[in-house]
């Protein structure tokens, strides 16, 4: 699509010169979605791009934003962008420590906040920040927010600015074109901050070339099977580097992206927007299988007993399509007649047109990915990390092999070291980490990037994530032990939420398991608990215990011994971002570790 130099502002301009009437982006107001043609989405950056101007936002500052995924994120990134300036994107769930280092670490002198909620949480730390220029807000601040702060920085709101812009769109009608013109590939568009699974998180500096070069390779991918046709919705964190991609794809595919409410309005958003490609992270495809199967679980024998019949003649069907094997006539009328029955009820839950589902960003169970492939959904599951700028693999429309994350996307290149780990090489890769030469010269060396992830090719060509290298544990007999592989196994239990491995120089493995409440309400009355019961009332209970033991027993039989897990700790604390999970929901192993450290002993004594 893209000749010669690579840039956002040539990629913005030349998919509206070829569709410029058809949707670009939408959202959701009333139950309706609204919308953005082509040329309306560039208006509007254009006139942002002005107002950056206009409030004195100049060529390579940095612009910080602390907002939860919606349609003025990604309109301001897009300005910042083609302004050529630096968006650092900050996760809303971040606390005022962890927002201070990366504004200081970043030296950003713009700071957009999404409401009063996000601005407090600034406060306590915005006296240190020595290059803060100014304050801009999606939604209008309060009063009382605003007088804690008003008279040290320029405010303004989201709505200002596009009144400012206009003005200075009349004056100065050329801006947005001259940036284009003037915009190099080696710019920094953005500098993405790992999430920090081990220690303080490191700032991935993006070029514009790199930003382009991956919308060119997922382009150059898909070759021709996503469309101007198709339509996404957007939920993921913005400022996620998968999130970030998914908002930037109707650059490269004409499609539009419609952003939903909020995450808790997932569900009904779906039935209005009816998307037919969605990209999502391996936590809300557990979660959806969760809620199967205690919808299941919940039914009665009949419903019970049909659902059994209907995965049992599924898994027949689809082992014989696996096998390149035509299913026979009876297998082909079963399997219709299961689909129209049991599995539409699934499919239709997700608006009843999904064509594609997207999975990265961690691993996902293949268990998961064959139970829902039944329902007539297809995952794409893929590999990519921050400093990739996301997908650099993916597996094929024409065929998905779960249990990997396909084949090499556009011009990726990977090797592996004697230890397995991977490295990649290409143009869609982070120019340094920021400000840290050490990190940069340890991870980048002959222009192969060291991923820090074990895996190895299958003989089609398909790549398989074993572990992560830091994760892989020891034990006193010298074993080696990947212990994602059995946690993407607990994933598919329907008691366990969370299990983590532990048995670093252990003579045998043991696991922390999380629970959550809703898992266990069809088992209250069995319980003898009351339904207002904390999840504590639930750990401590035998029967749980049992439930669970009984779910871990199930794993150990696809193990080897060695593998096997030999005592369990229920934990009473739910893994969110507050704790466990980094905003990327990988579970942070040394944190959790540490926190229960006295229960680990314990199963060692």
């Amino acid at each position: 699509m893209l000749q010669g130099t690579r840039t956002l502002g040539r990629i913005l301009k030349l998919r509206v010169q070829k569709t410029p009437d058809r949707y670009a982006i939408g959202w959701i107001e009333n139950n309706e979605v609204k919308n953005l043609s082509f040329k309306e989405y560039k208006n509007t950056i254009e006139v942002l791009v002005s107002a950056f101007h206009k409030i004195g936002i100049m060529v390579g500052d940095k612009v910080a934003i602390l907002a939860q995924t919606c349609k003025e994120w990604h309109l301001l990134d897009m300005a910042t962008m083609c302004s050529r300036s630096c968006l650092v994107p900050i996760y809303p769930s971040y606390l005022p420590e962890e927002i201070n280092y990366i504004f200081t670490h970043s030296d950003c002198s713009v700071l957009i906040v999404e409401n009063d909620k996000q601005m407090e949480k600034v406060l306590p730390v915005i006296k240190e920040w020595k290059n803060l220029k100014m304050v801009i807000s999606i939604h209008e601040l309060s009063e009382e927010t605003l007088k804690k702060f008003r008279n040290s920085y320029p405010y303004f709101t989201y709505k200002e600015l596009l009144r400012l812009g206009k003005e200075e769109l009349k004056a100065q009608p050329d801006l947005l074109e001259n940036h284009i013109q003037n915009q190099l590939p080696e710019e920094y568009a953005s500098i993405i901050y790992t999430s920090g699974t081990t220690g303080e998180p490191k700032g991935a500096v993006i070029t514009q070339h790199a930003m382009t070069s991956m919308l060119l390779n997922v382009e150059a991918t898909i070759k021709g099977a996503f469309s101007a046709n198709d339509k996404t919705m957007v939920f993921l964190p913005l400022s996620h580097v998968l999130g970030r991609c998914d908002s930037l794809l109707p650059l490269v595919f004409g499609w539009q992206a419609v952003y939903a409410e909020s995450m808790e309005k997932l569900v009904g958003n779906l039935q209005v927007v009816k998307p037919t490609v969605m990209i999502a992270v391996p936590r809300v495809f557990e979660k959806i299988y969760s809620a199967i199967l205690e919808q299941v679980n919940q039914g009665s024998m009949f419903e019970k007993q049909a659902f059994k019949y209907a995965v049992k003649v599924a898994e027949k069907y689809f082992a014989k399509i696996d096998k390149d094997l035509s299913p026979t006539a009876t297998e082909i009328l079963e399997y219709k007649m299961v689909s129209k029955v049991v599995f539409s009820k699934i499919y239709n839950r997700f608006g009843g047109r999904i064509r594609y589902f997207v999975s990265g960003g961690a691993p996902l169970s293949p268990e998961i990915i064959k139970f829902l492939r039944y329902a007539n959904l297809t995952i794409l599951e893929g590999y990519g990390l921050t400093e990739t700028v996301a997908p650099c693999c993916l597996n094929p429309l024409s065929k998905q092999v779960p249990g990997t994350v396909g084949r090499p996307m556009g011009d990726v290149q990977f090797t592996f070291g004697p230890d397995k780990e991977i490295k990649i090489k290409t143009e869609a890769m982070l120019k340094e980490y920021y400000k840290n030469p050490e990190a940069t010269a340890e991870a980048i060396k002959d222009g192969w990037f060291y991923t820090g992830d074990i895996g190895e090719f299958t003989p089609d060509g398909y790549l398989r994530i074993t572990d992560r290298k830091k994760d892989i544990i020891i034990t006193s007999g010298g074993k080696n032990v990947a212990p994602q592989k059995i946690e993407n196994i607990a994933k598919t239990k329907p008691h366990i939420s969370h299990l983590v491995v532990v048995g670093e120089k252990k003579n045998y493995l043991t696991a922390l398991v999380g629970i959550e409440k809703e898992r266990f309400l069809p088992m209250l009355e069995e319980l003898e608990l009351p339904t207002d019961c904390s999840v504590m009332d639930l750990a401590i209970h035998p029967k749980v215990k049992e439930v669970i033991q009984n779910e871990i027993n199930e794993i150990n039989q696809d193990l080897a011994q060695f593998e096997t897990i030999k005592k369990f700790t229920i934990v009473t604390e739910e893994f969110t971002t507050d704790n466990f999970l980094t905003p990327s929901l990988k579970i942070k192993r040394k944190v959790v570790v540490e926190r229960y450290k006295t229960q680990i002993e314990a199963m060692y004594a």
